[in-house]
């Protein structure tokens, strides 16, 4: 079995949430879904949980932050071209997130942008050439 990413996400509105990641191309898997959480498929490896604040709870007694002020992790995941980053950079502008929170980054072999979910979690999106590496 390949091994497998899940990253959970205390969200503040999870159907705003839920909505905002099926806008920029993952899938919900309706098996691990329900009104405290909702399992986004982004490839056979990688899963977002969105978890309610009350459900968050259920697994930890730590506080959870605010990610419009704080920043606990930038998480990032590669696409196939640079085309491919703005293109997700904008289908998260058009669904309610925040564009580029942090600084572009074109190094010719390597480009990248961000962009923020509506709860403020910041993903970096980056394209690499690795022949070029």
């Amino acid at each position: 079995m390949p091994q497998m990413i899940f990253v959970n996400l205390p969200v503040t509105d999870l159907v705003r949430s839920k909505s905002f990641y099926e806008a920029i191309g993952f899938s919900n898997n309706p098996r691990f879904t329900d009104d405290t959480a909702a399992c986004m498929v982004l490839s056979d490896a990688v899963y977002v949980m969105l978890l309610t604040h009350a459900k968050w709870a259920q697994f930890t007694s730590r506080k959870i932050p605010d990610a419009h002020t704080s920043a606990q992790v930038l998480l990032c995941i590669s696409r196939d071209s640079p085309q491919a980053v703005d293109a997700i950079v904008e289908k998260a502008r058009k669904a309610g997130g925040n564009p580029d929170p942090t600084p572009r980054q074109d190094l010719g072999f390597m480009f990248g942008r961000s962009f923020e979910d509506p709860d403020g979690h910041i993903w970096e999106t980056v394209w690499m050439d690795t022949a070029a590496i």
